[in-house]
């Protein structure tokens, strides 16, 4: 039922695919670390306030009734992620994720401090000297300072990053801050130091349900088992066996001799390209073996792709032994790259795109809400004047100030009492103003109840609504 975890010593690899990871690995991580400090219009770029319950994301500021935006981004990255996993099966997990990133780099900084694979293994084997203490110390410390500066980084999309880091110098943070930071540092020390695969084998749900997005046709890394079977050790050509020729005198000796070098060269003709070094298996992350056809632990990041290509150039052999294909094209059948799931995936993913750019563009950082007064539909004034009560609530969800009029149109018999009304809002400022419409019914009868309050900026920057109610009078 239970079975005693084995330490994974990832041997390091260079090649192609590892250089893409390493150039995602530093664009995410620049990405992550650095966002939070770039100001836009004079505020921090991406600040998630919920206090105030206000996102701010280059210029956009977004409150709970926007909820509908948030919804529109969940499902495009639903099915983006459906469509990339059918199209490159979980390229994700293996050039994006942070939990495959932040492991990398842990890993990296676990070779600097102790050496490749086989130093790291002996090491362990000869036990604690002062050499591997001070290593391992150097290893921890190292660890726990990328742990602090992503907490640091991860508490900065909430709190402004440039309050906040002042605050823990002078030991002034806010206390729930510092329990944040202090959980997203030994969480990332932990996940990425100790647990590292068995987060992606056992706690990431995206491994258990990703079988049944893949089909045939999905690109993923596999071994050629056709090519590469059956598996032979050391290195070989795999080339036609020689032709030896039998002596006109042959003695017992002779002839068990040149019997045994024949069935050896024959062996090796029959040899496979795969020498059963198990390089793949030391370079994989998760340590599969993806000669045993794709498995849950398969996080696509090409390490093995990189290594056998590596030993198929020392044997002189061609690459892609193991390599990014499909089950059809290992079977000699050809690929279908357009098929009704990937198109309907791209389909729908294009509609959302569109629908939230169209949305975003047209969106305007202003909202208000009509509310009649409840108490009585209409009242008559001591000069005989008709008159209804409204609340005007308006909320500037623009990031800057701005000074708003509101003006009455409808019948040319009613008007707004006091004339324009006109009010300062600060960003992210909601107020409520009271306002009230009139008509003299000695002079003239409104012919349509039917009015609208418009709320513009007063600045002529564009930015107005208009808001409809109606108008209630006797009969």
């Amino acid at each position: 039922m239970y079975a005693r975890r084995e330490h994974i010593q990832i041997r390091h690899i260079k090649g192609y695919f590892q250089v893409v990871r390493d150039l995602m690995m530093t664009a995410t991580m620049a990405l992550y670390f650095v966002l939070p400090w770039i100001n836009y219009r004079g505020s921090q770029s991406v600040l998630f306030d919920l206090p105030n319950r206000r996102f701010d994301i280059f210029g956009f500021s977004f409150w709970p009734q926007d909820f509908l935006f948030l919804a529109w981004a969940l499902m495009l990255a639903a099915f983006a992620l459906f469509f990339f996993t059918v199209l490159a099966g979980r390229v994700f997990c293996g050039y994006v994720c942070p939990q495959t990133n932040w492991t990398r780099l842990f890993t990296q900084i676990e070779r600097w401090c102790e050496g490749d694979r086989h130093q790291r293994m002996r090491r362990s084997r000869e036990g604690l000297t002062f050499d591997t203490a001070v290593r391992r110390t150097a290893k921890h410390s190292l660890w726990l300072a990328v742990g602090v500066a992503t907490g640091v980084t991860f508490v900065g999309y909430f709190y402004p990053i440039r309050e906040l880091v002042p605050d823990l110098v002078a030991f002034d943070a806010n206390g729930w801050a510092v329990f944040w930071i202090g959980m997203f540092t030994v969480a990332t020390y932990g996940n990425a130091g100790f647990m590292r695969e068995q987060v992606c084998l056992y706690m990431c749900p995206y491994a258990r349900f990703q079988s049944v997005m893949f089909d045939e046709d999905t690109l993923i890394v596999s071994y050629d088992e056709a090519r590469g079977e059956p598996r032979g050790k050391g290195l070989h050509r795999k080339t036609a066996a020689p032709d030896v020729p039998a002596p006109a005198t042959a003695v017992p000796l002779a002839t068990d001799a040149m019997a045994a070098t024949t069935a050896k060269a024959a062996q090796k003709a029959s040899q496979g390209d795969c020498i059963d070094c198990e390089l793949c298996v030391q370079v994989c992350p998760t340590g599969i073996d993806i000669r045993e056809g794709l498995q849950l632990g398969c996080i696509t990041c090409a390490a093995c792709i990189d290594a056998c290509d590596e030993v198929m150039e020392k044997v002189n052999r061609p690459k892609g032994l193991i390599r990014y294909t499909t089950e059809h094209a290992l079977g000699g059948i050809k690929t279908k790259m357009m098929r009704p799931r990937l198109i309907g995936y791209g389909l729908v993913m294009a509609l959302l795109s569109g629908l939230f750019v169209w949305q975003l563009a047209a969106r305007q950082p202003l909202q208000v809400d009509v509310i009649r007064d409840r108490n009585q539909l209409y009242r008559i004034t001591s000069q005989g004047d008709v008159e209804n009560s409204y609340r005007l609530e308006i909320l500037n969800k623009d990031q800057d100030n701005h000074r708003f009029v509101i003006t009455l149109i409808g019948d040319e018999a009613l008007s707004l009492v006091n004339g324009p009304v006109e009010v300062s809002l600060a960003s992210g400022e909601q107020r409520s103003v009271p306002v009230t419409v009139s008509y003299d019914p000695y002079l003239s009868e409104p012919q349509s109840p039917t009015i609208w309050f418009l709320v513009r900026d007063k600045d002529d920057s564009g930015l107005e609504i208009r808001h409809e109610s109606r108008f209630i009078k006797p009969r």
